[in-house]
């Protein structure tokens, strides 16, 4: 069996991890940390999951001897424990935004904060760096905008068929995380959509750093609150560098197979057929990220949705889908389960 420990396991996503891992064949929850519930049975946290008998404990890093750690620490904690973790020969997922940056003064420039500890990370989206984080100890999980915008808009760049894209994401209040806020009040956020940081979201040069690898693509990203509780609904807004509006039709079809080709092979990434268009209550729960739309107007503008869970596809589950990989197990074990929907 291989042993884990999930460090910061008290917010909505350590609670994922737990919920999805406790149905792994190959893996044993040895320790679960957090400082504010310190020996408190985690179901006083996650009334959802009983009977494992785990209890939170207060931890030094060094003390985790175990074979992977996730890291489901906030922004600016995670790099002031993980070189302790990789010291101990566990291999980690990051969960933060501290190490998804391949350049440190992007990072201090976007989170506002020095980084202390510089270390070479693989950003874990397996659609793109799956050989790469077989290999990895340390993985840094993809942000949850960015999973469902890089997915939607990856094989643009790739084919160099667009210069600009517009990218437009509607987030469930669950993406705010469990320490409540103001925006995230039952009273301000419900009958009510919420746009914030609407051209300086942290998220926006993760998008830019993943699609310009392939392209010269500018991304301008702005994200909403909207009140429901998981999922991300993201619309790609972009004009086609080659356009003629006579060949609408067939242009649509070209992008449509495009898109089959570059994730016929993802056991999680489903290109929808055209004509459907995503919805959150088909992701709802899963790890799963529908793709579709290709709908092109007469302006040349194309238009890609994208729906995926925050918490697991978004989090928690392309968290484990990276364990998955780093141990060798079957990429989908105990990710297999669809969407509930309604």
């Amino acid at each position: 069996m291989t042993e884990i420990a999930i460090v910061g396991g008290s917010g909505y996503t350590g609670g994922e991890l737990i919920r999805i891992l406790e149905k792994h064949p190959h893996v044993d929850i040895k320790y679960i940390t957090s400082r504010k519930y310190a020996d408190v049975p985690i179901e006083k946290v996650h009334p959802n999951i009983r009977d494992l008998n785990l209890i939170f404990q207060d931890l030094n890093p060094k003390e985790l001897d175990v074979d992977v750690v996730f890291t489901a620490t906030p922004h600016g904690a995670s790099m002031k424990i993980v070189p302790e973790i990789l010291e101990t020969g566990a291999k980690v997922i990051d969960l933060s935004g501290d190490y998804r940056f391949k350049d440190m003064a992007t990072y201090e420039k976007w989170y506002g904060m020095d980084h202390i500890a510089p270390l070479k990370a693989v950003y874990g989206l397996p659609e793109i760096y799956r050989e790469d984080i077989k290999k990895a100890d340390l993985v840094a999980n993809p942000g949850c905008f960015p999973t469902g915008a890089i997915l939607a808009t990856l094989p643009l760049s790739k084919e160099k068929l667009v210069d600009n894209v517009i990218i437009d994401s509607k987030t469930g209040i669950s993406g705010g995380g469990v320490t409540p806020a103001e925006n995230f009040h039952f009273p301000n956020c419900s009958d009510n959509v919420i746009p914030y940081n609407l051209t300086s979201h942290r998220h926006m040069p993760e998008i830019q750093q993943e699609l310009g690898l392939y392209s010269k693509i500018k991304v301008s990203f702005t994200p909403h609150l909207v009140p429901v509780i998981r999922g991300i609904l993201t619309t790609s807004h972009s004009f086609l560098n080659i356009y003629d509006s006579s060949d609408i039709e067939s242009k649509k079809e070209y992008l449509l197979n495009l898109y089959k080709k570059q994730y016929k092979n993802e056991p999680f990434v489903k290109v929808l057929e055209n004509g459907e268009i995503p919805t959150l209550n088909a992701v709802r729960g899963s790890n799963f990220g529908h793709i579709g739309g290709f709908e092109i107007d007469e302006n040349g503008r194309l238009v890609i949705i994208s729906a995926i869970d925050n918490l697991v596809k978004g989090a928690s589950g392309q968290a484990i889908h990276n364990m998955n990989l780093i141990c060798g197990f079957k990429e989908n074990e105990a990710l297999e389960s669809y969407g509930m929907r309604p």
